[in-house]
């Protein structure tokens, strides 16, 4: 072919078989994918990552705005979102905790010390205890919803929510291995000493000290109206040994998360509450159908709970 083509041209053949080597392009060019060129390089993209690292609770625009000043190079927040989905780097809501002060976490981590030595049969002994406060509107923040992009404004993508409070019961419960307590609902205000005597420690926490015997053991916080004179009589004339518990502390507490079990039950009924009596009703229903497994699970964790919260020195621990 290159011989005819050479006649006619009056050229030389090796010039012809030259040609196609003269226009082709780098390999490197061939190798790069689809698309239009990346706006930041790989160092600028280590950079940007670095920036979201250092400050965990900034925002996308305002490392767009770091980057521009550092570099004067202008990025969108979407381009700064991708980079650090790929460094794996995710918005996230951030895990909400009580406030720890040094003292607190010095007092959680001489607890744990003390208590580092205590096996599963030990804590099988305990009644761990807690109010806890449910509302009639569910939790927004908990509950997700499949929608496609640009409908987050259908009305069937919408969760109407007040404001303003409204209407939420305490209840009071206790759990332990095999078993729990009934779940009791605090009517009408607010836990006082007297009612926590009255309705709590002699309906309930009496019953398993006497099936338990000798080495049962009482868990519950440091709340106002559990620390009273009053309270620690009623526990001794009982026969009641009471577990001390650091303050600010319902991470170590594992009925904690039987309360975020119990939440999400009474969230997913068919027929979410409307008044006072169906919520009590479903609060009722949900806490005996919860599986005792769950509650035996969370109970056993307490040796594991002991240990991270020593690993960490007193401070939160992921449970």
């Amino acid at each position: 072919m290159i011989r005819p083509l050479s006649n006619s041209l009056n050229c030389e053949k090796c010039l012809l078989a030259r040609l196609p080597g003269m226009f082709r392009l780098p390999k490197s060019f061939y190798d790069r994918q689809g698309g239009r060129f990346r706006s930041t390089t790989p160092a600028e993209d280590r950079y940007i990552v670095l920036s979201a690292k250092r400050n965990s609770h900034t925002t996308a625009q305002q490392v767009a705005n770091q980057f521009l000043a550092a570099s004067g190079k202008q990025i969108s927040r979407k381009t700064v979102a991708r980079r650090l989905r790929g460094g794996g780097l995710y918005a996230r809501r951030p895990v909400v905790c009580v406030p720890l002060t040094r003292q607190h976490r010095t007092a959680r981590l001489q607890w744990c010390r003390e208590h580092h030595n205590w096996t599963e049969q030990d804590w099988a002994c305990v009644l761990f205890s807690d109010e806890s406060r449910f509302s009639l509107s569910s939790d927004c923040r908990r509950q997700l919803i499949w929608r496609e992009s640009g409908t987050a404004y259908r009305p069937e993508n919408i969760q109407e929510k007040d404001r303003y409070p409204t209407y939420s019961i305490m209840v009071w419960a206790g759990i332990m291995i095999n078993d729990r307590t009934r779940i009791h609902v605090v009517g009408n205000g607010t836990m006082t000493n007297q009612r926590y005597i009255d309705e709590v420690l002699l309906p309930h926490v009496s019953l398993f000290r006497g099936a338990v015997g000798d080495k049962f053991v009482f868990m519950d916080d440091s709340a106002t109206c559990h620390r009273t004179l009053a309270v620690q009589d009623c526990l001794d004339s009982e026969g009641i040994q009471r577990l001390v518990w650091p303050a600010r502390s319902p991470d170590l507490n594992p009925i904690e998360n039987v309360w975020d079990a119990l939440g999400r039950q009474v969230a997913g009924r068919n027929y979410p509450s409307t008044n006072k009596n169906t919520l009590i009703r479903a609060l009722t229903e949900e806490w005996d159908k919860l599986p005792q497994q769950l509650l035996d699970n969370v109970v056993e964790s307490m040796v594991r709970r002991v240990e991270c919260c020593i690993t960490l020195h007193g401070g939160h621990i992921p449970y």
